[in-house]
């Protein structure tokens, strides 16, 4: 029987928390089985509904969990548990197991002083002893009321066996005497019946009295629940009616048999009072949800097993059920929305600030200073409260953050809190962000709310009432449920005019800013945004006070990094209220210097900020006598006060140390105080750090050393906090606590774990001291101050190993397994009767829980804790191949709105490199940062966008396989998906970084820059500074050298090997061995005049290292300065004229000096001696010497891109000028040179061409000009050769050169002008004129670059039945033969001209293309050509279905039908038959003349068939054979009729006429084979369809205009290309902006999967086997693969990533397949 309310469903009052706490309350001597059961079959799965369904955690505190009953809580103890989970169970609290047994009563622990005299008198009067009463109880004056207490010795502890039973035998003695003291109180009128019934009433009675009696009647109707089951004819049963008689005194039977009836209850009234009158009387006052069973049992054998296995397992089913209706509120708990972290951060604040405020218990009367400064209108510095630790800085900034708006009353103030250490991410890009992202939202909802109530610009992307129906009903058709879109919708209407990227926004709207922050932001620009808003929107209405808590405790200084970026003085209207410890004095003067000194207020006191710029409010020692009465109120709220005695002793304890922490930490020892408790001096601590370490000490006592320690050290080493659950499972998976937990005589069992009441307790005990907060939608707990951690630290992880154990632990628990490599067993005899940890088995944890919907719940504790863990545990390699290269740790953190945070830690090393995956993190954080505005709107389009991004590099980086294979695997997982199975060609190659200047220089532009072998680049300024970057670093670094106390400014760089050499003011020189330690060198020369400080010496001109030897030479001078690093001494080359070049010869014994005149020097290094000179016959100035080391000659390069060979082999000769090739055409100066031994290759760039030189035999190869416009600034050769870059003098472009093909094949975006390229041994660097470097890897700009792709745009693609290989034409003389597993195309066939149409035969044996007029027929497997046909006229070519004959259509002439094998003409057509098709039969050509549809036979060519409308002449727009049926033809009328013509029969059937609103469009007309769905349009945006199979009209909604659509051949599904429409408002990225293709299941609406591509579509087929096949206008081909799981036939090749472009494209050209030179058939 089920007895319940109306409603079953949990209030909202307790839907607070994030964890569902239930209490369950029994009788444990008869619910063994059942609990067993319960924990083993119902609990584990209840938990793992509730995490993966609703984001809770499940605890079940079992107060009986223990087999030894004196380890069991007492009654007090108890009921503290029950409001416990009460007040914070997410769902229900009480699970209630009533079974045929009532329980033993118990001791009270506590009776008041009154009540326990009248027992001992009554007791005394009846002739009772109450002697061994009066000793187990002591008076505690310090209780309120005053009561006697059981002494230590009758309480709980775990004890030997032996020592048990005599405790317990005791106990049932006091508890008889308790009893019969009771019943002689209710005889003598002194006592009610009811209060005597207490000291009868068991646990299960008096727990569920507590629990329901006492709790508000919402509680009861929908948090409750209760089973009894009553049964009958149990075997014990008489036995228990005889044990409650033998069990009932002696006197009070007398007593009853000789004056009164018995008063004393027995056990059995007692249950039935309980379930049939206590219990049901809640189902109808407060609906309680209670059921009843009752078992009736054979007489003769009792209760038996099988009954109550049978009972047992109908109790699991029941309860499963029962908890997951109680927990799925009908309001769902509320989450924050995907990708919306800053708004999370922000309500997490905001949270902390008022749980903060609820610890100003004492007034201070610095809060008068605060508010001062506050009212002052003209104050523009900040307000500074100091004081030192524990003197209540961050209370009393929550405090005032509370009032500012009672204190403002003529405005409406703007009141911003951030307590900084208590942040997620506390570096100053994300704290700055957050506070920018909080300003400007909170302005625009004053805003919005002053303009229009209901306006609200933080629209939900994932609210489905923002998502138009994608799929709509037209017509009387079957209706069919409108389907959802699965692309999320984009900003809705009134904010999409708003810039997502606010580094744009020269004033910012508040209405707007908050829409999103770029996630490669850097600090500067995030000031100018905080300056911007801070200027902008505060207003005197609406004033604007920041508070700043906690910049002090920040690490790595980011608290002076945040106060430099905060505006200097401050704007009007604008309040800053920081809190920093005065000991923190290096902050205090970085405050100082930052805010100029302004007038004093005149509240503030002299001496306090004298020389300061800002206001100071010092804290110090509140009162004392406030702090006696906060001690005080903090007693009585828990029952307890102190002796007058002990209170002197508490005085003078608060008069060494008055603060509010001290006087708490009181609180907790002196309520553990009885009045006659032997305290001293030396009994309370004398300072917060010893108070609290005495606390731990107690906390050791109570639940044991290595229980407190774990404790204390999971909550101090985690980084957001512990859930409760968390810490339980973290304690009871720890083999160090089990001997804490085992009370049997002998050794602990070494497999028993805590348990979940132990920790319960525990948490209890510290509740006091601990916070809850909310930290991404879970309830934490968390230190309430940092001096815990502190102590803690110091006490159990004073060494490193300590901290890593902890933390390897931890992240242990995150990652879902156990430490040492597998799950504890969980008893070693499992055949035992209680099962203690079958609830508590530490879940898998999965980044994203698995869910119904698209939508997984992201595992926001994993997410935040584990890389923490992994990182201080000292597990790098873990933390870098497990997590930061895991796809599914990617998507949790895009989807939890952390795309910010993860690109951040991709970009820090952290010391990982050396694991060898840097720049395969780059290249996922570059790919990420570029995708960052797509990703925010669309989070669940992650895999799509990582597949299309990393899917052409995978030969770069082959370690990106398996983070490629994880989205195809997740793809499996959810059953439907489009993935990429052959990506095309990329328009452009990401940058694996790009480094900004934090500082302000992005209006001084670079003057030089250079860069080494290995990576390092150096430039300078024109402001004299200099940055130092190196390629495994995310920042540069600025450079700072001084020369007598004064800081140098640099005016120049140079390269060469591994060495920079650095010019700065005083014509000092600096080289530096990038290779060695950072240790300048200065290049000191004696020779030279020392320049006067305002005297600039000439720039250095080049800089060439060999070996240990340097060459320096200056611009207008003509020696040569050799500096020789191991000896630091100079020496110097003479030349004729100014040197322009310089190099070394192979042996290092002497240079090859280059001129201004055109002559070339020869030195000997070591005696710098002239061995030689030549010069070019034009005498101009020489650019580039090259040696040829077999050939012993020398290739001189003049400016004018002349070059000269010379002969120096004979050392005792003159130089012989052996080849000379000059630049006859346009002269201009040479700008730059690139020269590559390893391919023998030199480039040379100027302004107007680049070209390439064979260095072999010295011969021009080729020559590039510059586009029409545009002129050459520098130009780079690629790695090998195959390309080069380029940079113009008006373009942000880095364009890259095919050198095979002469075409621009690929454009590098960067920020700004470029200023110079460089050239490392991986990579490519773009150095803008801002100064922000562009890298990018060589080897991804060659696999780009060099991908195959046709000349043009791909005008038709057609597939073979297999799918294996497919064919394009792109309107050139060429058709490409692809083949599908490895996306190359393997040959290629030539024609005579352009490729007008192509055609494969059924069986793929034959290729038929249609090329300037003429027939080309080819064999497929040998590539012959094997009939070319001349004089056809042809304009389209069909081929029969048997693939024997193939027809030409001809307009002006004759359409004939000949036979494949040879072209021999079967028949001839005369009558021209547009749109033709070939019946599926291949007996007639069928196709539309003047508006009728014509049959001609393809045996006699004559018209044998005529479909005509005859009602009004309809014309006929559209038909489709079909060959599922062949003998019929699907027709559409202009005027919508839809007809089926069976052209054997020539009968005609109109079967219906289309709707006004749907028509037919000609272009897009298609049909499934077999006739299901006909593509009827594309236009408004939709995709329209006809579904014959149920004769119904469908309209499939597009994101945008539709470009190209087409069904699949089996009918299964549609898949179009369209523009989003919405591109224009929010984002022009090529993701926001591009094209989109989206594949639709016809059957049910369902999206399959969509993938927005990079590039303009211009072909669109799908095939037999589900794939897509896209082609594009840039010749290059992407094959698309479906994956459904409701379609069974349907198979995808998870693995063909294995297979792409595994070698360069140009090595494997494809075969090229010649034509016949002439027609071997011609037509007449």
């Amino acid at each position: 029987m089920c007895s319940k309310g109306k409603d079953c469903s949990p209030s909202s009052s307790g839907c607070s928390s994030s964890c569902v706490k239930i209490y369950l309350c029994s009788n444990p001597d008869d619910s063994v089985v059942e609990r067993r059961a319960l924990r083993e079959s119902v609990f584990p799965k209840f938990r793992e509904h509730c995490r993966h369904s609703l984001g809770l955690d499940v605890r079940v505190i079992d107060p009986f969990e223990s087999s030894d009953s004196s380890c069991w809580p007492d009654e007090n103890t108890r009921q503290q548990l029950i409001e416990e989970c009460r007040e914070s169970s997410a769902g229900p609290f009480l699970l209630a197991l009533a079974g045929h047994q009532y329980g033993t009563a118990s001791l009270p622990t506590q009776v008041e002083v009154s009540e326990y005299q009248l027992l001992l008198q009554e007791s005394q009067r009846g002739g009772a002893s109450t002697q061994e009463l009066e000793g187990s109880y002591q008076r505690d004056e310090n209780s309120i009321p005053a009561s006697y207490c059981l002494r230590p010795s009758h309480t709980h502890h775990c004890s030997p066996l032996a020592e048990e039973s005599k405790v317990q035998d005791k106990e049932e003695e006091l508890i008889r005497v308790f009893q019969t003291a009771a019943s002689l109180c209710v005889h003598s009128g002194l006592m009610s019946s009811e209060r005597a019934h207490c000291f009868h009433r068991s646990a299960l009675d008096a727990d569920l009295r507590f629990a329901l009696g006492k709790s508000p009647v919402k509680d009861v109707v929908s948090r409750c629940v209760v089973y009894v089951h009553k049964v009958l004819n149990a075997k014990e049963d008489r036995g228990k009616r005889l044990l409650d008689l033998q069990q009932q005194p002696n006197s009070e039977a007398e007593t009853s048999d000789q004056t009164t009836p018995r008063t004393a209850p027995t056990r059995g009234e007692l249950l039935s009072e309980l379930c049939n009158g206590f219990l049901p009387g809640l189902v109808t006052s407060c609906q309680l949800l209670l059921y009843t069973t009752t078992t009736e049992c054979d007489p003769r054998h009792g209760y038996t097993t099988a009954r109550r296995r049978s009972y047992t397992e109908s109790l699991c089913q029941q309860v499963l059920s029962d908890l997951v209706m109680l927990t799925n509120s009908p309001e769902p708990r509320v989450d924050a929305r995907i990708g919306d972290a800053l708004s999370r951060e922000q309500v997490e604040q905001e949270q902390l600030c008022s749980i903060f405020s609820q610890f100003y218990d004492v007034v201070q009367p610095e809060e008068e200073k605060v508010r001062a400064y506050v009212e002052q209108r003209d104050q523009q510095c900040p307000l500074v409260v100091t004081g030192g630790p524990c003197t209540g800085k961050t209370v009393l900034a929550a405090h005032c953050t509370q009032l500012i708006k009672s204190w403002l009353t003529d405005s409406d103030p703007v009141v911003i809190s951030c307590f900084c250490h208590f942040s997620i991410n506390t570096s100053p890009k994300r704290l700055l962000s957050n506070l920018c992202s909080q300003i400007a939202c909170r302005y625009d909802h004053k805003y919005s709310s002053e303009q229009d109530p209901n306006f609200c610009l933080g629209s939900d992307s994932d609210d489905p009432s923002c998502i138009p129906n994608s799929r709509e009903q037209i017509n009387d058709c079957s209706p069919t449920s409108a389907l959802t879109s699965p692309h999320e919708s984009s900003t809705k209407d009134h904010v999409s005019n708003c810039n997502p990227n606010l580094s744009t926004i020269p004033c910012p709207d508040p209405r707007g800013l908050h829409s999103g922050i770029k996630a490669d932001i850097c600090l500067s620009e995030l000031e100018e945004h905080l300056a911007s808003l801070l200027t902008l929107l505060p207003s005197i209405k609406q004033p604007l006070v920041l508070i700043l808590d906690g910049l002090d405790q920040l690490e790595h200084e980011f608290g002076a990094q945040i106060i430099r970026r905060l505006p200097s003085p401050l704007p009007p209207d604008v309040k800053l209220i920081l809190t920093v410890a005065s000991n923190r004095t290096q902050l205090l003067r970085d405050i100082q210097l930052h805010f100029p000194q302004g007038r004093r207020p005149h509240f503030v006191s002299e001496g306090s900020g004298k020389d300061a710029g800002y206001v100071c409010v010092q804290l110090g020692s509140v009162d004392r006598k406030q702090c006696v009465k906060m001690l005080a109120s903090l007693l009585r709220s828990s029952g307890r006060r102190v002796t007058s005695g002990q209170q002197a002793l508490v005085n003078r304890a608060l008069t060494s140390c008055c603060l509010p922490l001290y006087a708490r930490l009181l609180h907790a020892h002196t309520s553990l105080w009885h009045s006659d408790s032997d305290v001293t001096e030396s009994s309370l601590p004398d300072a917060v750090h010893s108070s609290i370490s005495a606390l731990l000490d107690q906390l050791e006592q109570r639940h044991g050393s290595s229980v407190m320690a774990r404790a204390a050290s999971y909550l101090t080493l985690s980084r957001t906090g512990l859930a409760e659950a968390e810490l339980a499972d973290l304690l009871s998976r720890d083999n160090v606590n089990q001997a804490e937990y085992v009370c049997d005589s002998g050794d602990p069992d070494p497999k028993i774990r805590a348990m979940q009441v132990d920790v319960e307790r525990l948490l209890l005990d510290l509740k006091s001291f601990l916070i809850k907060r909310t930290v991404a939608d879970s309830q934490v707990l968390f230190w309430v101050s940092r001096h815990f951690k502190l102590v803690v630290a110091k006490r159990y992880l004073d060494s490193d190993k300590s901290r890593r154990k902890i933390h390897s632990e931890m992240a242990d628990y995150f990652s879902g397994r156990q430490a040492c490599g597998s799950w504890k067993p969980l008893l070693g005899n499992q055949s035992s009767e209680l099962n203690i940890d079958a609830d508590r088995q530490p879940d898998i944890q999965p980044f994203v829980f698995p869910s119904s919907k698209d939508k997984g719940r992201v595992n926001m504790r994993k997410v935040l804790e584990l890389p923490h863990h992994l990182q201080q545990s000292g597990r790098l390699e873990e933390l870098e191949c497990g997590l930061l290269m895991s796809f599914g740790f990617h998507w949790a953190m895009v989807q939890a709105g952390l795309l910010g945070d993860l690109v951040g830690m991709l970009e820090r090393d952290g010391g990982l490199s050396k694991f060898q995956f840097l720049r395969e993190k780059l290249l996922l954080a570059s790919t990420l940062k570029s995708s960052a505005c797509f990703l925010r709107s669309s989070p669940l389009q992650l895999p799509t966008v990582m597949e299309t991004s990393l899917l052409p590099y995978l030969e770069v980086f082959p370690a990106l396989e398996g983070y490629i294979r994880d989205i195809r695997q997740e793809s499996s997982k959810n059953g439907r998906g489009l993935g990429v199975a052959i990506c095309p060609s990329a328009h452009s190659v990401p940058p694996i970084q790009c480094l900004k200047h934090d500082d302000k220089t992005r209006e001084i532009c670079v003057t030089e820059t250079a860069g080494t072998e290995c990576g390092v680049v150096a430039q300078v300024m024109e402001d004299g500074s200099a940055f130092i970057w190196r390629g495994s670093e995310c920042e540069a670094v600025k450079l700072s050298l001084s020369h007598e106390q004064m800081e140098l400014k640099f005016a120049g760089v140079k390269s060469s090997g591994q060495f920079l050499l650095l010019s700065a003011q005083r014509n000092k020189l600096f080289v530096w061995d990038v290779t060695g330690p950072e240790r300048f060198l200065e290049v000191k020369d004696s020779m030279k005049i020392e320049f006067e400080s305002n005297q600039t010496p000439n720039r250095i001109e080049g800089f060439v290292a060999c070996q240990k030897k340097l060459c320096i030479w200056r611009k207008n001078e003509s020696s040569v300065s050799v500096f020789d690093i191991s000896s630091e001494t100079l020496n110097h080359l003479r030349c004729q004229s100014c040197v322009t070049c310089l190099v070394f010869s192979f042996d290092s014994l002497s240079s090859y000096c280059g001129q201004e005149d055109g002559t070339v020097s020869i030195f000997d290094i070591k005696t710098s001696s002239l061995l030689g000179t030549f010069s070019n016959s034009r005498h101009n100035a020489i650019t580039l010497i090259i040696l040829c080391e077999d050939k012993w000659g020398v290739a001189c390069v003049d400016s004018a891109g002349s070059v000269a060979l010379w002969d120096v082999s004979d050392k005792t000769k003159v130089p012989r000028l052996v080849k000379e090739t000059l630049n006859e055409g346009k002269s201009n100066n040479i700008l730059s040179t690139d020269y590559s031994d390893e391919i023998n290759t030199l480039l040379v760039c100027q302004a107007h061409q680049v070209t390439l030189w064979d260095t072999c035999n010295w011969e021009l190869w080729d020559r590039f000009l510059a586009p029409h416009g545009r002129a050459f600034t520098q130009a780079l050769l690629a790695h090998d050769g195959h390309l080069f870059l380029a940079s113009f003098d008006t373009c942000t472009l880095v364009l890259v050169w095919r050198v095979s093909t002469g075409k621009c094949v690929l454009s590098l975006e960067t920020n700004t002008q470029p200023h110079t390229l460089l050239k490392t041994t991986s990579d490519f660097i773009c150095v803008s004129r801002d100064g922000c470097l562009t890298v990018w890897d060589s080897e991804m700009i060659v696999t780009a670059g060099t991908a195959p792709k046709m000349a043009g745009e791909v005008e038709q693609l057609v597939i073979e039945q297999s799918g294996k290989l497919f064919y394009t034409t792109d309107r050139s003389e060429t058709v490409w033969r692809w083949r599908s597993d490895t996306g190359l195309p393997e040959a290629c066939f030539l024609h005579g001209g352009p490729v007008d149409k192509l055609q494969l035969s059924p069986n793929s044996v034959h290729l038929v293309s249609l090329s300037a007029g003429d027939i080309y027929i080819w064999q497929t497997e040998t590539g012959q050509n094997i009939v070319r046909i001349s004089g056809s006229r042809a304009t389209d070519i069909l081929i029969t279905p048997n693939s024997n004959f193939g027809v030409s259509i001809s307009k002006q002439g004759l359409s004939r039908v000949w036979k494949m094998a040879h072209g021999g003409i079967v028949c001839s057509i005369h009558l021209y038959l547009s749109d033709a098709q070939v019946s599926p039969e291949g007996t007639f050509l069928i196709g539309l003349r003047g508006g009728d549809l014509l049959a001609a036979s393809l045996w006699s060519g004559s018209i044998s068939k005529r479909f005509s409308c005859v009602v009004n002449s309809e014309r006929v727009i559209a038909f489709q054979t079909l060959s599922g049926h062949p003998d019929f033809v699907v027709v559409m009328a202009a005027s919508g009729a839809v007809y089926t013509w069976k052209v054997s029969e020539e009968t005609v059937c109109r079967h219906f006429h289309l709707p006004h609103m749907f028509h037919c469009q000609p272009q897009d007309f298609q049909m499934s084979p077999h006739g299901s769905y006909a593509l009827l349009s594309t236009d408004n945006d939709s995709i329209n369809l006809l579904d014959l199979s149920r004769v119904r009209l469908v309209s499939f909604k597009a994101e945008g205009p539709v470009i190209k659509a087409c069904l699949d051949k089996g009918g299964r599904y549609v898949a179009h290309i369209s523009h989003p429409a919405t591109s224009e408002k929010t984002c022009a990225c090529s993701l926001h902006a591009g094209p989109v293709l989206s594949v639709t299941r016809l059957s049910d609406g369902e999206r399959i999967g969509s993938v927005s591509m990079f590039k303009n579509p211009s072909a669109l087929v799908m095939s037999e086997r589900q794939s897509v096949f896209v082609g594009f206008v840039d010749g290059s081909v992407g094959v698309y693969s479906v994956t459904d799981v409701s379609e069974k036939d349907l198979i995808r090749d998870k693995e063909n990533f294995q297979g792409q472009l595994r070698q360069c494209p140009l090595d494997s050209a494809p075969i090229g397949w010649l034509p016949l030179a002439k027609p071997n058939v011609t037509w007449s």
